[in-house]
């Protein structure tokens, strides 16, 4: 974390991200400090105090939102103001919670639809918003604000913000189908969802992780049932329907689904499932539980093994499952993600299985071995030739670094009954919600 971060400051402070080849920096996010906000909760945690007060700083000091420019609003909610809002949560700093709140009201002219849908851009200056690819805005982009905008009306005593998000979930539970499986492509003219594909990877994957997560917000009370009813839905009748498994070695995972078609592939961001489901898994019956966390841990053997079939021990992008040939690489890329590691500090936290450390320990050797430079961490173009791409994503300091760290710390470093982890891993407090959808208790 220290060689990231200090690449970051030498070479790229202050820019969204740093280009370790070229040793620059590179405003990919509109330029709000990205890689300073991502990181301070990390920095906070692992007890880099110097480094965590110079970014405290930077963000109270030069982190300007009045910017020309048309943020995603799924992208700009969970890096920066979810960044944001757990630094506070963390530090009890009223700098940072001012510094969300302003953000949040430029973003919530999005949600400014005639179904309160949101669209998937909004100009933080002007407050114009518009869907940036046509008609639709995606469902992991009208599903993945929900955590944040709740956490922000709790500690604002101001309902507004969770209003908007909620009423998103409450929208898609008047058509959420019976196996709980929702269509990429949402309209948000009407709020309904249009023929599309259906994913736990890229454009679906953290809808259905917030709809556990809020319930685990909000306590697991009455007023967040809906959520937990919705998720169970989705996991009991939805995913384990697009389990299939590989021939000869029996590898579990999780198939999309085009109409009544499976297809046989699945990305390596889909590897956050086998977290979801650990955490998740509690909340069932004794029997239904044991049943989860076992497709948990075979949905978590899969994904290590989307790594150790590589040359470089990485993961690509994407897997293909073809009869009698196990696992293949469709798209060779690794950007530093996180969602494996991810799954394997959940299970880690749940069963105490040392096996999930030891996998993360390899993982972590092989970013050492082929992603490291002396001018930071980058990605790589291709996992068996090892050629590397110039960009130290934000999320490998937010995310990668910190689900590491927290797998070899004790349980007791951000305890999971008082904690709970936004997508782009940054913890926020849980507050029990006495009361319904359209109060934040």
């Amino acid at each position: 974390m220290l060689h990231a971060w200090s690449s970051y400051e030498k070479f790229a402070w202050g820019f969204d991200e740093l280009q370790p080849q070229t040793k620059d920096g590179v405003d990919t996010f509109g330029g709000l400090g990205a890689t300073v906000v991502d990181a301070l909760d990390t920095l906070f945690i692992m007890g880099l105090n110097e480094q965590f007060q110079r970014a405290r700083q930077w963000v109270a000091t030069s982190l300007d939102f009045n910017k020309d420019y048309d943020a995603s609003v799924f992208e700009t909610t969970i890096r920066i103001l979810g960044g944001l809002l757990s630094a506070h949560d963390l530090s009890g700093d009223k700098m940072f919670l001012e510094k969300a709140t302003e953000l949040a009201d430029r973003l919530l002219p999005a949600w400014n639809t005639p179904s309160g849908i949101n669209l998937n851009r909004v100009n933080l200056a002007t407050g114009q918003a518009h869907n940036a690819n046509g008609k639709y805005t995606v469902l992991a982009e009208v599903g993945t604000e929900q955590l944040e905008f709740i956490a922000l009306s709790q500690r604002t005593n101001d309902t507004k913000y969770q209003q908007k998000v909620e009423n998103v979930i409450k929208k898609l539970q008047k058509s959420f189908p019976v196996d709980g499986l929702v269509p990429i492509n949402i309209d948000p003219k009407t709020g309904r969802p249009s023929p599309s594909i259906i994913t736990f990877g890229g454009g679906g994957d953290s809808f259905y992780e917030y709809l556990l997560k809020a319930w685990v917000q909000g306590n697991k009370t009455e007023a967040v049932n809906f959520y937990r009813e919705m998720w169970e839905t989705s996991i009991v009748k939805g995913l384990q329907s697009l389990i299939r498994r590989t021939t000869p070695s029996s590898y579990a995972y999780i198939c999309e689904k085009d109409g009544n078609t499976l297809i046989d592939t699945m990305d390596e961001l889909a590897c956050f499932v086998p977290g979801m489901l650990a955490l998740g898994s509690p909340g069932f019956a004794p029997r239904q539980a044991k049943r989860i966390l076992s497709l948990a841990e075979e949905l978590a053997r899969t994904c290590y093994n989307f790594y150790q079939m590589t040359k470089t021990k990485l993961a690509g992008e994407n897997y293909g499952f073809n009869p009698g040939k196990d696992i293949s690489l469709n798209t060779p890329y690794n950007i530093l993600r996180p969602e494996t590691v991810e799954s394997l500090f959940y299970l880690w936290r749940l069963t105490g299985n040392n096996t999930y450390r030891e996998f993360a320990w390899n993982i972590f050797q092989a970013f050492e071995k082929h992603s490291k430079l002396k001018t930071g961490y980058v990605g790589l173009e291709d996992v068996n030739t090892g050629e590397q791409d110039n960009l130290q994503q934000s999320f490998f300091l937010a995310e990668t670094l910190k689900y590491l760290y927290l797998l070899f710390s004790p349980p007791s470093v951000i305890p999971l009954d008082q904690w709970v982890f936004n997508t782009e891993a940054h913890p926020l407090k849980i507050v029990t919600r006495t009361t319904g959808p359209n109060n934040s208790g």
